[in-house]
């Protein structure tokens, strides 16, 4: 596959990494969670990575979720993760995977429970089916609310997620950092160039990383295949929750394409998806899924 863009795709697992992920360019981290945080929770001036282990990720969801594990100068834990697909219960796994920073603050002895912030952050390339008909949220802030009263119960606990398929401003409509992070994560592979909206220095410095062009052989060819399993992911997944069905990857193996469906079912299979929806999405027997 030749790559003809200039940009690499931040919903791979190599373009989530070489934005976000490593510890010379955490600036850029930074500088994303800040556009995102309430205002009560502050500014975040330095963060440090953390094993993605002590959030009890599964090896399928280490693969299937990108997620980063952080700690800012306050003690307080990030759980930011770039959600390619939709996946069974995902708003349940959310809040399964951020009760482990929460409890890792247990302490020995005498300890008088109090706590340090958690964020779990959701960068997400779908849009919850329960928020289909609304068009207008971009991005959600949940928190522990009392319903009687309508305050906040808690502030120990945020889930933010963004929607960026909602999101639909044009670069001429850019006002905030906000606005602007948006756009080029959702719209970096499409662009041939820097929009003169973009040239803020925490921008710049994002093209420079994500320019294919400037990658060696190597890179490039993990790039690439990040971008095959990615197109599979959602290709398949995307067409089996919109439809309720993936037509064509059955009725190819009604013809005697199974052969087809089982790669593809391997491939899902290695980026991390259940085995459950890839037999759902394929048409081939969980058991057989399972032994691929």
């Amino acid at each position: 596959m030749l790559l003809k863009d200039r940009y690499i795709n931040p919903f791979t697992d190599f373009g989530f990494k070489k934005i976000f992920g490593s510890e010379v360019n955490k600036d850029l981290l930074i500088a994303f969670l800040n556009t995102l945080l309430p205002a009560e929770a502050g500014t975040v001036s330095d963060l440090s990575f953390l094993p993605n282990e002590q959030v009890g990720r599964s090896e399928y969801d280490r693969r299937a979720i990108f997620d980063l594990y952080c700690e800012n100068e306050k003690g307080e834990k990030f759980i930011v993760e770039m959600q390619r697909a939709k996946q069974n219960y995902f708003k349940d796994r959310s809040i399964f995977y951020a009760t482990f920073p929460v409890q890792h603050q247990a302490q020995s002895g005498s300890w008088n429970f109090c706590l340090k912030a958690v964020y779990m952050v959701g960068i997400l390339d779908f849009v919850f089916d329960e928020d289909k008909a609304d068009n207008e949220v971009v991005h959600h802030e949940v928190k522990l609310v009392d319903r009687s009263t309508g305050a906040v119960f808690s502030d120990k606990l945020t889930f933010i997620y963004l929607e960026l398929p909602k999101f639909t401003k044009t670069i001429d409509e850019l006002v905030t950092d906000f606005d602007k992070w948006c756009f080029l994560l959702r719209h970096l592979p499409e662009l041939t160039d820097r929009p003169a909206r973009l040239q803020e220095k925490v921008f710049l410095k994002v093209f420079e990383l994500a320019e294919i062009a400037k990658y060696s052989s190597v890179e490039a060819a993990a790039y690439e295949e990040s971008l095959k399993i990615y197109r599979d992911l959602k290709n398949v997944v995307d067409t089996a929750y919109d439809e309720g069905k993936a037509e064509g990857i059955v009725e190819g193996k009604a013809e005697g394409s199974q052969q087809k469906a089982m790669e593809v079912a391997k491939r899902l299979k290695d980026a991390g998806l259940d085995i459950e929806t890839i037999s759902r999405c394929t048409g081939l027997p969980i058991t057989l899924v399972d032994g691929l």
